[in-house]
């Protein structure tokens, strides 16, 4: 698909009255990720009270067609700030349209204009086209860096130990 089949990219920060098409994009990345999904009041519920810090960009044509969600964190290299992009996600009918890339590349000028230091991300290792489409940007793999992530049982436990 190219981007004149998508119509013409704009990105902009979410808006309210952009839930009920953001829930649809979440259920959506959920089906694609094969996880399950909340239910759809439950994610406007969670879209109406996003915690403090999170923030979302939209990519739309005459609806939307992708998001990014993220966070600023600090500190990081320099005791400077960056931002956190914790997902990334086009509809599968318009990848390969520059969504994705004009997400990335909103994101990246807004750390820019907030004078943070960089954006960082993670993504799946075993996805070769997007790893090839995050090579493209011209950003560096970081593979001294391992993710961890501390969750269920193990989040439980680990919680109510003294």
């Amino acid at each position: 698909m190219n981007s004149a089949d998508a119509g013409v990219i704009s990105v902009r920060p979410h808006r309210p009255a952009d839930h009920a098409q953001l829930a649809v994009l979440f259920e959506a990345m959920q089906q694609h990720y094969r996880v399950p999904c909340p239910a759809r009041e439950a994610i406007l519920a969670d879209l109406a009270s996003l915690p403090a810090g999170v923030e979302i960009l939209v990519a739309e044509t005459d609806r939307l067609i992708g998001f990014a969600t993220f966070s600023t964190i600090y500190p990081g290299p320099g005791l400077k700030g960056g931002l956190f992009l914790k997902d990334l996600f086009v509809l599968e009918a318009v990848r390969g349209s520059g969504a994705g890339k004009s997400l990335l590349r909103a994101l990246a000028r807004l750390a820019a204009a907030r004078g943070l230091s960089r954006v960082d991300w993670t993504a799946d290792r075993g996805n070769a086209r997007l790893l090839a489409f995050y090579d493209e940007t011209g950003a560096s793999r970081e593979e001294e860096k391992v993710f961890f992530r501390l969750k269920g049982q193990a989040l439980e436990d680990f919680a109510s130990e003294n």
